[in-house]
This record gives C-alpha cells, sequence and structure tokens, in this order.
C-alpha cells in the first residue's frame, strides 16, 4: 500500500483488541498499516518517546501473548 492510499476503516477496525479494558492495537499491526518494519516502529516511538503519553504503549504478560 502507497502512502497516499487510504486504508478502510474496517481493516483499522478488525486488528483493534480489547486487553486490560482498553482498546489497542498491536506495534505489528500498526507497522503494518504505516507500511514499515514492527522494528522500525518501536525505533521511532522510543526515538521520540517525549511526543507520547505516559499509557500510550504497554509490554503484554505471556500469557497476554498466548491469548492471542
Amino acid at each position: 500500500m502507497s502512502i497516499n492510499e487510504i486504508v478502510p476503516t474496517e481493516r483499522i477496525e478488525n486488528r483493534i483488541l480489547l486487553l486490560r479494558g482498553q482498546r489497542v492495537m498491536l506495534d505489528r499491526d500498526l507497522a503494518e498499516l504505516y507500511g514499515v518494519s514492527t522494528k522500525v516502529l518501536n525505533q521511532a516511538v522510543k526515538r521520540n518517546s517525549e511526543r507520547f503519553p505516559t499509557d500510550f504503549m504497554f509490554i503484554l504478560t505471556k500469557s497476554e501473548k498466548d491469548e492471542l
């Protein structure tokens, strides 16, 4: 998908999960939507951490990962 294409709403909605009572998207799904690797997305977030609220992301527990 090129950067100028609009992502269909249902493609985004289908990737939203309910974890810990919050609607979230996994980094791998966000990376795919932005057309970058998960590693690149996470590096960008870490490099620009001051731009994000403290509750912007969290790390899944093993049991949460297993449920996915």
